[in-house]
């Protein structure tokens, strides 16, 4: 059955079921739901768009998801010592670990930015909400209304008519100059990083700080944190909702959100943006969903656990929705415009479309500090799970004999302090301009997608779909629908492959606003922290084959015999298998006993 490596200590496990529930929840329903996925729903038809995303959540994310679960309940290792079971694809370990440090590295800075508008919230009027202070030039101006310009041609004055529009078009809002010149105080390009601001670098540090202190003992301490940090959201998104219905024009901007327009389904870039959608929200590829499975016991039914959990992600995106436009349809109300006027994706709708709804309520300053503690809270829990899952591939490649002395406390510490370090590197004037690079390339749908599929094609293929399988009935009682063999088979891999090339052929260089472009050599470093990740596992490949001994095809099967752990010895052993199956009915029992045979 391979060769055999027993760990010396003995693996941390959750306290209870529900910590590993509450920290997937925690993980992957993050900002994107928020940001991202109202935006596409009513970019890509509305209530259209929900058939290609739930079609390809049964037939891609799900299976993905539940596929990095179990590996990591089944090996009981994380991210990288998972792929031990077939030793020469290790590189998807490497590769994971790559993609979630980048994203531990630029996702925390989305959280310097809420607390800062946070600390900025208590104070009335809003400060995004008035010109007049340091940071706003001499084009700040509080008219909002889309119809303001055409006061004096209701006299009939065309020259007057003429005047108000041209000033209004100089004019800048004071939300988008306090985003770019307060807490941004962005340069001209990447070129000019400037000088760092200290208020941006201590909000860093706190947060920082606060991360640490979640994951510095293990699951232990995490496993707790995300009973708040996973729920809290859903009750402020309940309440801003609620408040959201009875704004005036809220109606308008929701049925804007669901009306359906049927031709978008002929439309490939909407089956694009749907499989995306689910991949960035589904954490998949990261590895951290895999560190968290290795902490299950190892009887856990997580094929349960991730339907559940992919219903939760799923649900939180589609009612996210409704809180969002029901705001969009109040604030495009309150201007006078269209809702495609105010309706933005990413940072955009976080930092300027919902701060100048908010400038619209009665009590603003409440609803602000309301909404952005939300903001926090629901990247908080994102952050230090994702540290958490390369905390533990980091911890799980120490070898055995020096395991025991070396503190956890220590590795996170370091970990910690590397990221704050490149992290300053966003907090210059020009650190929006790293941001977008980082966010475009380093964890983009290339990066993802290509890491899903090889996941894929080594369990199905050269593991085996149906040894997986059966690996899994060992675990749960009884063995997934055959569905789930043929996604990780066939439909699956095809998707993924399908929607990475379709990004190569559309590629379009980064830009910033639509406006900015970056040199050569941004683009450069961008295609390298992509490419970073991306070549692990072909290198990884080629080195193992170059290095070892023997034929070729010696040499592939040597490389792609599993290693097992102790805890494997307990079932692998034949008179052992009968006390470790889980007691199930009749049916059950014999579908078990012919799995193992």
């Amino acid at each position: 059955m391979g060769e055999v490596k027993i760990p010396i200590p003995e693996r941390e496990s959750w306290t209870r079921q529900m910590d590993f529930i509450m920290s997937c929840v925690g993980f992957a329903v993050g900002l994107g739901n928020v940001w991202r996925f109202p935006y596409l729903c009513y970019k890509n038809g509305g209530g259209v768009f929900l058939i290609p995303y739930l079609l390809i959540v049964f037939v891609g994310g799900m299976p993905v998801f539940f596929l990095e679960v179990a590996l990591g309940q089944f090996m009981k290792q994380g991210g990288i010592s998972a792929w031990n079971i077939a030793p020469l694809f290790k590189g998807l370990g490497v590769s994971s670990m790559v993609i979630v440090f980048f994203c531990n590295t630029y996702y925390i800075m989305i959280l310097v930015w809420g607390l800062y508008y946070l600390l900025h919230s208590f104070t009335d009027p809003l400060p995004w909400a008035t010109c007049g202070n340091t940071w706003n030039t001499a084009n700040c101006t509080r008219v909002f209304r889309g119809d303001g310009c055409y006061n004096g041609s209701a006299n009939g004055n065309v020259s007057a008519f003429n005047s108000n529009c041209e000033e209004l078009a100089g004019q800048r809002s004071p939300i988008m100059e306090f985003w770019e010149n307060k807490v941004l105080r962005i340069s001209g390009g990447l070129d000019e990083p400037g000088n760092i601001s200290w208020e941006m670098t201590l909000c860093l540090l706190a947060i920082w700080i606060i991360v640490y202190f979640c994951v510095w003992k293990g699951v232990k301490s995490s496993g707790k944190v995300v009973y708040f940090t996973a729920l809290f959201p859903y009750l402020v998104l309940a309440v801003l909702l609620v408040h959201g219905v009875t704004l005036p024009g809220a109606l308008d901007g929701i049925v804007y959100y669901l009306k359906p327009d049927w031709s978008k389904l002929g439309e490939a870039q909407v089956w694009i943006d749907a499989g995306t959608q689910i991949f960035f929200s589904y954490a998949i590829g990261l590895g951290a969903l895999t560190a968290l499975g290795s902490y299950n016991h190892f009887h856990n039914n997580c094929y349960q656990d991730a339907y559940v959990l992919a219903v939760i992600n799923s649900g939180t995106s589609f009612f996210a929705g409704f809180v969002v436009f029901s705001v969009l349809g109040f604030m495009a109300s309150e201007q006078g415009v269209d809702i495609s006027r105010v309706a933005e994706s990413g940072p955009g709708l976080v930092f300027i479309a919902y701060p100048k709804a908010v400038t619209l309520m009665p009590l603003a300053p409440f609803w602000a500090t309301l909404f952005f503690f939300m903001l926090l809270i629901l990247g908080l829990d994102s952050q230090f799970v994702g540290v958490e899952g390369f905390i533990t591939g980091i911890m799980d490649m120490i070898p055995n004999s020096v395991a025991g002395s070396v503190r956890r406390e220590v590795v996170v510490a370091i970990c910690c302090f590397i990221c704050f370090i490149i992290d300053l590197s966003m907090v210059t004037e020009g650190g929006m301009f790293v941001f977008q690079l980082f966010d475009y390339y380093s964890a983009s749908g290339m990066t993802l997608l290509w890491q899903a599929f090889w996941e894929c094609v080594v369990v199905a293929w050269v593991y085996g779909a149906d040894c997986f399988m059966d690996d899994i009935a060992r675990m749960i009682g009884y063995q997934p629908m055959p569905l789930v063999k043929w996604c990780w088979a066939f439909i699956t891999p095809c998707l993924c492959m399908g929607i990475f090339l379709f990004h190569v052929v559309n590629y379009r260089p980064v830009s910033y606003n639509s406006s900015y472009l970056y040199p050569w050599w941004g683009e450069a470093v961008g295609w390298c922290l992509a490419l970073s990740s991306m070549l692990c596992i072909p290198v990884t490949v080629l080195f193992k084959l170059l290095t070892c001994k023997g034929s070729l095809l010696e040499r592939w099967q040597h490389l792609t015999t599993p290693v097992w752990g102790r805890h494997h010895l307990e079932y692998l052993a034949h008179e052992s298998e009968a006390k470790l199956l889980p007691p199930a009915g009749p049916e059950k029992s014999t579908l078990l006993f012919e799995t193992i045979i």
